[in-house]
């Protein structure tokens, strides 16, 4: 028996059942049947059965015996593989030490954890499948880390190769962040940007290219200044990593005229950097200094303290207005201030004139604006008043800022040089996302050699996030392409498809808008299912089977040019 569909023009086709018979040595069919009338699941379940198969009822047919979240793994794995990190980390290197290497950056960026937690959730996804290493235990991860800082001068010289020629440009930059405990040589007090005096610390110095893209990170130890750092960064692009010509993007703490002369005209590098607050008041009383900036907020002009290099005076409108209000609801508080002394004064709670200067002298030095107000301290007298021509002078460089470069116009003019300098923010959003999303911190390493280590793997983690946002942005909340204003002091203007995308709260296919970490978490709903069928025949073949994709997760990966 058999079933057999008859083509219909008028209707559709008419289903039959049917059996074939052979009558006087030929063969002939009959029908037993019309199906016609049957669903299409019924009619297959008939077709089976007569092909000799079992009906078993849904439920019972297969047991899913283990479901794992897999979809944001895939994504990671796919896009470390298209950036080459095996072949980076070595192909010739130990495989173990390696898949580990690899399995804690994508744990960076999916669940930041210690490395004792790390081994343990290699098995909550199908992350310690996918890089095998499913059997680690915490002892094989210290070991690969330490295996990671040897070869991590190898990794960064192959990665600055591969993105960085004579002539680039490059980001560079210095934060610190705290340790737990004070056994580590590296740890010091310093300068915290963590806000956390309290703290034994480590700088990190993070070199980028001109795009943001991370390619060399170095630990210092955590009283290490600005310059000192740069020094030791221009030592490794001109030795370490072979480049004769590069221009180096500082911060005016970064690049001063010290590490001008000793480092980087020896080392035949050109800069862009900016000046400090003391030079622009110096500078301001010459009569180069450009007066006006009703059309424009930016001049280029020279001077002789600084021949050979082109000086780019800015004008930021927003943040002369900042300046301004600042200063005067500081100047409002210092005299509320002052005017409470004088009354404890007049109440004779304070009569010595040692007693008033001190109280009066931590009030504006607390606010940091003592050098606006002049004090007239005497027995039974106490008085002050603006140093309004102080306050005049700086007024007028509110929102002011200089950068200097040794670049021909040819190479950069103006506003060019101006966008060069503005794009250090790049290394400041890679820090952010260091200290927060990668929690680069807290850190309970205590050898200085597996500190480097885990610096080096979370800037590993960070190049493999750079890369997933870059592709991903039509579907994040970040401006896909930004437009540039003619005025490089202005901010960015944000494109109509960013502003179309900020309206509808989608993006151009149709599909919500999710911020990087909501994405992940999208992703991680596509589970790998671990399905045992139930049937004798294949009741010890248990097979691994991909739950339904959905339309976001699939545009996703398209995305990102990985396959599930």
């Amino acid at each position: 028996m058999h079933i057999e569909r008859v083509p219909n023009r008028k209707s559709h086709p008419t289903v039959l059942l049917r059996e074939c018979y052979r009558e006087d040595g030929k063969v002939k069919k009959r029908t037993l049947g019309n199906l016609t009338g049957l669903s299409d699941e019924v009619i297959e379940a008939i077709r089976v059965v007569l092909k000799g198969g079992r009906m078993i009822p849904a439920e019972s047919a297969m047991s899913i015996e283990q479901s794992l979240p897999h979809g944001h793994v895939a994504a990671v794995a796919g896009v470390m593989k298209s950036l080459g990190l095996t072949s980076l980390l070595g192909g010739r290197a130990p495989v173990r030490h390696r898949n580990l290497i690899l399995a804690m950056i994508a744990q960076r960026i999916l669940e930041p954890v210690s490395k004792l937690a790390t081994h343990r959730l290699f098995n909550a996804s199908t992350l310690g499948d996918v890089f095998q290493v499913a059997d680690a235990k915490k002892e094989e991860l210290y070991q690969a880390l330490d295996w990671l800082s040897g070869q991590q001068d190898r990794i960064q010289k192959q990665m600055v190769k591969q993105h960085l020629q004579d002539g680039a440009m490059v980001l560079f930059d210095l934060t610190s962040t705290y340790l737990e405990g004070r056994q580590c040589e590296l740890a010091e007090f310093g300068y915290s940007r963590d806000h956390r005096p309290d703290r034994m610390q480590i700088e990190i110095g993070l070199l980028t290219d001109r795009e943001g893209r991370p390619l060399a990170v170095e630990v210092f130890p955590g009283a290490t200044g600005d310059p000192k750092a740069l020094s030791a960064q221009v030592e490794s692009l001109k030795n370490r990593f072979g480049l004769k010509r590069i221009i180096v993007v500082g911060d005016r703490g970064m690049i001063t005229q010290a590490r001008i002369d000793t480092d980087l005209k020896p080392a035949g590098f050109q800069w862009i950097t900016a000046l400090r607050h003391t030079t622009i008041r110096r500078l301001a009383q010459q009569k180069t200094w450009p007066t006006l900036f009703d059309e424009r907020n930016f001049a280029e002009i020279t001077s002789p303290d600084f021949p050979g290099e082109r000086l780019m005076v800015c004008r930021n409108p927003f943040l002369a207005e900042d300046q301004h209000r600042s200063r005067r609801e500081l100047l409002a508080v210092a005299e509320r201030g002052l005017e409470e002394v004088r009354q404890k004064m007049e109440a004779g709670s304070l009569a010595d004139c040692d007693a008033i200067s001190k109280q009066a002298d931590r009030i504006l030095r607390r606010l940091k604006i003592a050098r606006y107000f002049s004090l007239e301290i005497a027995q039974g007298r106490f008085a002050w008043s603006r140093k309004q021509d102080v306050i005049d002078e700086e007024s007028a460089l509110d929102g002011i800022y200089v950068l200097r470069t040794n670049l021909d116009k040819e190479q950069a003019g103006t506003a060019e040089t101006i966008r060069h300098y503005k794009s250090l923010a790049q290394v400041e959003r890679a820090f952010r996302h260091l200290k927060s999303a990668l929690d680069i911190r807290p850190i309970f390493h205590f050898r200085s050699d597996r500190i480097r280590a885990h610096v080096f793997l979370c800037m590993l983690a960070y190049l493999v996030e750079w890369e997933m946002r870059r592709r991903l942005k039509p579907l994040l909340f970040t401006d896909e392409s930004p437009l540039l204003p003619e005025d490089p002091v202005l901010p960015v203007k944000p494109s109509e498809s960013a502003l179309a995308k900020t309206g509808t709260r989608q993006s151009t296919s149709g599909h919500p808008l999710q911020s990087f970490r909501t994405l992940l978490e999208q992703l991680a709903t596509l589970t790998r299912n671990t399905v045992r069928a139930q049937w004798e025949a294949a009741a010890n073949a248990p097979f691994h089977m991909l739950s339904r994709i959905t339309p976001f997760q699939e545009e996703a990966f398209r995305l990102l040019a990985v396959t599930p």
